[in-house]
């Protein structure tokens, strides 16, 4: 029998004992008056008083009639101090029954011992949970690192620095909401559940509703809701929740994703740019208290204004092809070869499909530092606004920090007839069966929708740069995997 499984018998056995003992392993309430942090940072005040603190141990070191137990809540951790000579009859039921997991409640006086160790003398106790599995003693000993991501539980249980990881995600997002609500926003809903999806380009996840008998799709955007409550007279929203997108796994991807998107009304791509720089600015101010974040071994100073190049520039200087020299899907791939560049490029792939590989293969991963991106090629921007003077490039930007696409914006397209001949082109290359055109949102546009500028920003990515993670795996507490 393996050794695991041993442990779990005598652990059954145990539970058993106390249920025979009349003792409930799972009661439903407990009486603690302090958290242990606070027990902690006030206990000169508490020496001469009782208190009562709940936990789970994390360690139990018996020596005859007495024990020292560490027991842990999620604000910190204490040593208390078992005495068969004050427990009594209760003691058996420490020495016994009680293991390393377990969750208890105990009450007693916080003492100093010789050593200067704070501690409490405990005077009563009661068992909240028995466990039955004992914690991984090694857990980073595993050879597969998904069985921690599989495991989350345990992974936040043996390692403190990823329970740091997520209360810093908090933080974050906390800090996004209070700077965008000092800026006159107004925080909004909109369905994950769409019966078209649209927003960006890329695959959604589709299911069935039975009452309704109707195909959805969980959102890949918010884009086009949103944009429906600017109409609506709204001036300033945002939203902060999932998107999801069928398509491929890697270190900056995952299927199920948390993003931020606001509007503004009456702004173009240029406030969006100055309005990016002072979120991300406040955000590193509150969460990393400094302008310098440190990813990938690079100590990446974060100040404005952040640096601006074309699409275009930035792509002929990493890449050495000029993409208005090469505007044919068989030129572009040619050159593509020629160059010896890896792209993956699908097969039958349009010129913008190429463009946009091509950038992340050759160009995205040399912006490390802070540089917002300009003008795309109109061909990658369905949703935004020409340049008047450049009408075959988009009011669009995006934000690059260590080599991450962290923010996309531009002004928003309010032309109707023109938003209706960008969809019927996007519609010419895909399939009815997984995209139609949003004929709600054409007629809601002929309403009329002030100038705006739309603002996404990957919460996932800011959080792997605040905390110098290079997966996205170890940012979200329960990413996808493959089926085990």
């Amino acid at each position: 029998m393996p050794r695991e499984e041993e442990l779990k018998k005598a652990r059954e056995q145990k539970l058993k004992l106390l249920r025979d003992e009349g003792i409930n392993p799972y009661p439903s309430f407990s009486k603690r008056t302090h958290k242990i942090l606070e027990v902690l940072e006030k206990f000169s005040s508490f020496k001469s008083r009782k208190v009562s603190i709940t936990g789970r141990i994390t360690g139990i070191r018996s020596h005859g009639k007495i024990g020292f137990v560490d027991v842990r809540d999620e604000s910190g951790k204490i040593q208390t101090y078992f005495s068969k000579s004050i427990l009594k009859k209760q003691f058996e039921v420490f020495s016994k029954k009680i293991d390393l997991g377990d969750f208890i409640e105990v009450s007693g006086k916080p003492f100093l011992t010789k050593k200067g160790e704070k501690t409490i003398q405990v005077s009563s106790f009661k068992v909240l949970t028995k466990t039955l599995r004992p914690l991984p003693e090694t857990f980073y000993g595993f050879k597969d690192i998904e069985e921690r991501h599989r495991k989350r539980y345990l992974d936040l249980l043996t390692n403190e620095e990823v329970s740091k990881i997520f209360k810093k995600r908090d933080e974050v997002i906390t800090a996004i909401r209070q700077f965008l609500k000092n800026n006159g926003f107004t925080e909004v809903e909109t369905p994950v559940l769409q019966p078209l999806y649209g927003g960006a380009l890329a695959h959604p996840f589709t299911t069935f509703h039975n009452v309704l008998n109707q195909k959805l799709y969980l959102r890949i955007a918010p884009e086009l809701y949103l944009k429906r409550l600017i109409i609506g007279g709204f001036e300033r929203i945002f939203e902060i929740g999932k998107n999801f997108r069928n398509e491929g796994v890697s270190t900056v991807h995952n299927p199920e994703f948390t993003m931020l998107e606001l509007y503004m009304a009456f702004t173009d791509y240029r406030d969006g740019m100055k309005f990016s720089e002072d979120l991300i600015l406040d955000v590193l101010k509150k969460v990393g208290k400094s302008s310098i974040v440190e990813f990938k071994g690079r100590k990446i100073k974060v100040k404005k204004p952040f640096p601006q190049v074309s699409f275009r520039d930035i792509l002929l200087k990493f890449s050495k092809i000029d993409i208005d020299e090469f505007k044919t899907e068989k030129s572009l791939t040619k050159e593509i070869k020629k160059r010896k560049i890896k792209v993956d490029i699908p097969q039958n792939a349009k010129w913008a499909k190429i463009i946009d590989e091509l950038f992340k293969e050759s160009t995205r991963k040399n912006l490390v530092e802070p540089i917002f991106v300009t003008e795309h090629p109109i061909e990658l921007n369905p949703l935004a606004k020409r340049k008047p003077e450049e009408p075959e490039k988009a009011e669009r930007f995006q934000l690059y920090i260590g080599g991450l696409e962290i923010i996309n914006g531009y002004s928003e397209l309010n032309d109707p007839e023109e938003q209706l001949k960008r969809f019927q082109e996007q519609e010419r290359f895909k399939d009815e069966e997984s995209h139609k055109i949003d004929k709600d949102f054409i007629e809601a546009l002929e309403y009329g929708m002030p100038p705006s500028t739309g603002i996404g920003l990957g919460i996932d990515r800011v959080v792997m740069l605040l905390t110098g993670e290079e997966s996205i795996r170890e940012v979200i507490l329960f990413p996808a995997l493959r089926k085990k």
